[in-house]
């Protein structure tokens, strides 16, 4: 893939991506954009391995979901949960406050769940093109999406 066509497929989902990444990152918009940032930087280093480029977009889901997990497996938490939730909506500046309760929810699903249900509900992927991006089997994401469901319908009803 030439450097033109790089450009060019990122300007194509750059918004649609930061989106999933945003709500990957539980509202976290400054770590979705670093993410972002970095998958792309990910992508234009290998790009000239891509041959297809209707495969841009899964190809930089998988990106973006593989650096997630990295970030996820490499952070500490140092703050309780608690502690931060008394910071006030207010000091946000990323309108966290408007989704606080369904961030909160996917939070608490494992990663490849809320990855299944991000793709799949808000990003409107197939079951097909979801095992595609976070290399499992269709049955596997079939399972994360009834399994995040429920997960879901249990938090949300508490």
């Amino acid at each position: 893939m030439q450097r033109e066509q790089f450009i060019k497929q990122v300007e194509g989902c750059q918004r649609e991506f930061r989106r999933f990444l945003t709500a990957l990152c539980c509202g976290d918009s400054a770590l979705a954009d670093d993410i972002a940032q970095e998958s792309f930087m990910k992508a234009y280093l290998s790009c000239e391995g891509l041959n297809d480029s209707a495969k841009f977009k899964s190809w930089i889901y998988r990106i973006g979901y593989n650096s997630f997990l990295n970030h996820v497996r490499g952070v500490r938490l140092t703050v309780g949960y608690e502690e931060a939730k008394m910071v006030k909506a207010e000091e946000r500046a990323d309108g966290f406050s408007k989704y606080e309760e369904l961030y909160a929810a996917l939070d608490k699903l494992p990663p490849s769940e809320r990855t299944s249900i991000l793709l799949y509900y808000i990003q409107d992927y197939s079951v097909k093109e979801i095992a595609e991006i976070i290399d499992v089997s269709e049955v596997a994401v079939r399972q994360h999406l009834s399994r995040g469901r429920n997960h879901l319908r249990g938090i949300l009803e508490r």
